[in-house]
This record gives C-alpha cells, sequence and structure tokens, in this order.
C-alpha cells in the first residue's frame, strides 16, 4: 500500500487535508490523533469526540493542540471551516457534520457505535472503525446499510483483523489459497476480571474492562469473527482450536491436516505462545507443482502448508493508512460480506437468576467463536447483547447462555438490529 503515503503527501502540498471525525477518545481514539497530527502529512484531525470532554481534549492537548468545545453540529462546522481543532461530547454530532470527510470510530460501544455509523451513512460519510464488538456483533446488517447508502465500512489496520486480511489479499494474489487465518496470543485466561488486570491497566494507562477483555479472549474472539465474516471462513469448533505451542510461526503448518482444511473452506484460529510474539498468520496451500517447487526453493518449506505472517500489530501507528486508502482510493481494509461466524456470551461463574449481566470485559460473561447457522439454530446470545439483560434462571459456569435465558432490556437499537440482521441472513441458515 505504499501508494497511500504519495497520495497523502500529494494532498498536504494542494492543501486539501482528509478531515477526520475521531468518536471515542480512550487509548486508542487518542493516540491515532496524536499519529495523525504530528505524523501524517495530508490528513486532519478535524473534531473529536468523547463523552467525557476531557478525553477529547487531551487527544489534541498529548499533540500539542489546543482545541474549542462546540455543542451542535453548526458550531462544529464553523470550528473545521476555519480550521480549529474542535470538541464534543456526542460523536453523532460529526457523523452529522459537513467538512468531515470520514469518521473514525472507535468507541468500543455497540448500541452507541451502531448509531454513530447509522448517521454516518446518512450523512453520506465512509467510516473506518476499531470497534470489533460491533462488527462482530451487528456488522453484516451494518455493512448492508452502507452499501445502500453508498458508502464504505470499513474496518483497520494494526488491529489484527485488518493485518489478517491484508495478508489474505497479498497470499491469494500471488496464487495461492489461504486456509486458516490466524491470530498469535500471549495469555488466554477465560477467567480474568477488571481485579487481576488492574495493575496492568494502570502501567499501560488502559481501561481494566478493556485489558480483561485481552485476557479473557473476548475481543481476540470478536477479530476471529469478524475475519471470517469478511472472508467467508468457518471456525473448526466452538471457541476455536486455540493451540499451545512453544514453536515458531513457521512449524504451525504441523498443526492441521491440510484435506481438512480444504473440506471446510477455510478457518479462522488462533494460537499461544508462538513466536514471535503478537503477530497474525496465513497458512496456504497449492496444488500446482511449479508453484510448491519455487516455495521450497525460497525456503518456505515443502508444504502442502505454507506459512505466512505479520510478526506485530502496532494498532493506531498504521490506522492512517487504513483512513487514507478508504478516503483517496475507495479501498475497504475488510467488510463483513454475510455471518459466518458470532462470538456468542458464556458464564465466567455460576450465575443467578435475576442477576443483571455486566459488560465486555467485567465479571460475569466471556466471549466464544460459534458458527452463525448453529448460533442461529440454539437461539444462542451474542455476548455484544449480554449487558443489561436480566437472567431468568440460573447458569452454570462455562455454559453458553441463550435468548431462553434472559430478559433483554427494553428499546435498544442494538437488539433491533440484530433481528434484522437475523431475519436478512435467516435463508443462508436454514440452507445449512
Amino acid at each position: 500500500m505504499w501508494i497511500v503515503d504519495s497520495a497523502l503527501k500529494k494532498r498536504e502540498a494542494e492543501n486539501r487535508p482528509v478531515r477526520v471525525g475521531i468518536v471515542g477518545a480512550g487509548f486508542m481514539g487518542r493516540n491515532t490523533a496524536f499519529q495523525i497530527i504530528r505524523h501524517t502529512p495530508g490528513m486532519r484531525v478535524a473534531a473529536v469526540a468523547n463523552r467525557t470532554i476531557a478525553q477529547a481534549y487531551k487527544a489534541y492537548a498529548d499533540a500539542g493542540l489546543e482545541a474549542k468545545e462546540a455543542a451542535s453540529v453548526h458550531a462544529i462546522e464553523d470550528c473545521v471551516r476555519a480550521g480549529r481543532p474542535v470538541v464534543c461530547q456526542d460523536g453523532r454530532l460529526l457523523s452529522q457534520a459537513d467538512g468531515i470527510d470520514i469518521v473514525f470510530e472507535c468507541t468500543g460501544a455497540i448500541d452507541f457505535g451502531a448509531e454513530v455509523w447509522q448517521q454516518a451513512f446518512d450523512h453520506g460519510k465512509n467510516v473506518v472503525h476499531m470497534n470489533a464488538e460491533l462488527e462482530g456483533t451487528l456488522g453484516p446488517i451494518l455493512a448492508r446499510k452502507a452499501k445502500q447508502a453508498g458508502v464504505i465500512l470499513s474496518g483497520c489496520e494494526g488491529d489484527q483483523p485488518g493485518l489478517e486480511v491484508n495478508l489474505h489479499r497479498y497470499v491469494s494474489a500471488m496464487g495461492l489459497r489461504p486456509l486458516v487465518m490466524g491470530n498469535c496470543k500471549g495469555l488466554q485466561d477465560p477467567y480474568r476480571t477488571p481485579t487481576t488486570q488492574k495493575s496492568f491497566a494502570e502501567k499501560w494507562g488502559q481501561k481494566p474492562e478493556m485489558v480483561t477483555s485481552f485476557a479473557d479472549g473476548t475481543k481476540m474472539m470478536f477479530e476471529q469473527a469478524v475475519v471470517a465474516n469478511a472472508l467467508g471462513f468457518r471456525v473448526p469448533k466452538r471457541g476455536l482450536n486455540g493451540f499451545a505451542v512453544d514453536c515458531h510461526f513457521d512449524d504451525l503448518v504441523k498443526l492441521y491436516d491440510v484435506e481438512q482444511l480444504k473440506a471446510s473452506g477455510g478457518i479462522v484460529d488462533y494460537v499461544v505462545g508462538a513466536r514471535p510474539p503478537g503477530g497474525v498468520f496465513c497458512l496456504a496451500h497449492t496444488d500446482h507443482p511449479q508453484q510448491k517447487h519455487m516455495l521450497n526453493l525460497y525456503k518456505l518449506g515443502p508444504g502442502p502448508l505454507y506459512d505466512f505472517y505479520v510478526p506485530y500489530h502496532i494498532c493506531h501507528f498504521e490506522a492512517p493508512f487504513s483512513i487514507a486508502r478508504v478516503a483517496l482510493f475507495g479501498d475497504s481494509v475488510m467488510t463483513p460480506v454475510a455471518p459466518f461466524v458470532d462470538v456468542i456470551a458464556q458464564a465466567k461463574r455460576d450465575l443467578k437468576a435475576g442477576e443483571i449481566l455486566d459488560g465486555i470485559g467485567h465479571y460475569m460473561t466471556y466471549g466464544v467463536c460459534e458458527n452463525s447457522d448453529i448460533v442461529a439454530r440454539d437461539r444462542l446470545l451474542p455476548i455484544g447483547l449480554a449487558e443489561g439483560c436480566k437472567l431468568r434462571r440460573h447458569v452454570t459456569k462455562d455454559s453458553a447462555l441463550s435468548y431462553d435465558d434472559v430478559d433483554l432490556p427494553p428499546n435498544r437499537l442494538c437488539d433491533r438490529l440484530r433481528a434484522e440482521q437475523d431475519r436478512a441472513f435467516e435463508s443462508r441458515f436454514a440452507s445449512r
């Protein structure tokens, strides 16, 4: 993608920067703002929105800029026209404001995030996001709405899903068939809580519940689900294989049977402990003897599986590339095509009737991947909809929750969208 830097420099020389509205000024939003302001010519942070307004101010202050607060669309538009940094509390205003070319959403919120995306679509704006939780719950129906509006919904490089889909495109373009798209973790413990992760979160300036969603695996499950939904892949079993290894990425080819993978059509998976840590991998196959001969010559081994990997993910450092790809070239990093894989809620402890479920990365549930046809058949509860649900009956530790176990909170947009998504794609499930 090294046409992106040249295109951005051209926009800088023409004084026509891509004007970005950032919704969510947490860890990722603030650091992406810093990266754009300090290191991305041809792009400007036009506005930052965050419910806690001090965080929005901080996103600019960290990069050495002062911002003005605005409380209406018109006030935001005035600041954008004047080139003055502006902050607000309601991210939906950035979706509506003229002068903002593209919305970068990274709240991690599902109901509110869906509102931001929909309003951006309604106002002709493309959306790039780092909200795997929302995409993994409602991505297919929201992608359909984006297409109907003539705009782009895109995931993001830097986070593992965008890197995996980039890798899939790269390998496919060379004539190989990707069969496993994988994520590498250093820790996987579904019983971690904000209490156990408090010190780590404080060390790195992150929220304990966000760090918990990493440690208990929920975040990674969402990441692999959105990769599956963008590529049409499935999972080998509930919760993925999750092989624990002590080896280099190149040795991962020994873990899989190529014929089983070919029969599956391709799977998403993860491993714990591969080296180098923190990256993503693609295991691909070719039947062509010349391809096999040349891959062996180039030190990728005799096959039948070949390993390609990126040994890191560096999040906000790469996020501006994705924004530029969409804004300048109309090229989505990744967009869901249909629900192939969902992330369902499982009990982190014994749950009692009458309890109200807490959120992702908290104390009561963790997320695991399951194929969407099974989720539909068994009425399993997506973890993205679990927060605020009231339990009708006891649920034992590690059991999957279903819609029959809970009462949903009233009047949520996410529930309406999920029902619409289920109806829109029910023929896919019926055919299995």
